[in-house]
């Protein structure tokens, strides 16, 4: 039995957009201020200390993140995008699966998932730098699914 018509996805209006090429200083130049800017205010609402937001940075030092925070446009490297874009994810999934209050609080808050392994998802990140980010992006994309 033959079937007259082939197996394949629906139909979509939707266009995926390309990927950005984080290489590409001119994609970066782009980018670093306002991810810079976004950064800066999701430390402040998630109450991070000064220290930790330059170890989550990568480990920068005290003039440098000073002088960041003055003024944000500069250009970023790849890791240093790479873990604001994560954080800024797990900023918006936070805030997509719980109440505002909630979603800020929750990386401080002591956590019984196994992988966390009762520290706050603020420890587990620090002690993890970008590898930890990226799981608990993945962790809350996955809960933020319903899975």
């Amino acid at each position: 039995m033959s079937t007259a018509f082939a197996l394949g996805y629906p139909s979509t209006k939707f266009e995926p957009t390309g990927l950005v090429d984080l290489s590409s200083k001119t994609e970066r130049e782009r980018l670093s201020g306002s991810a810079l800017k976004g950064f800066f205010n999701l430390v402040s609402k998630w109450n991070i200390k000064d220290e930790d937001a330059r170890e989550l940075l990568g480990g920068i030092s005290n003039s440098a993140f000073y002088e960041w925070k003055k003024n944000p446009s500069r250009l970023l490297d790849v890791d240093r995008i790479t873990r604001i874009s994560f954080l800024i994810g797990i900023y918006k999934a936070l805030h997509i699966i719980y109440g505002d209050k909630l979603a800020d609080e929750w990386v401080s808050l002591a956590n019984k998932n196994a992988i966390f392994a009762g520290r706050t998802p603020l420890q587990y990140m620090l002690s993890g730098g970008l590898i930890g980010m990226q799981t608990v992006r993945k962790l809350l994309d996955a809960r933020r699914g319903g899975v």
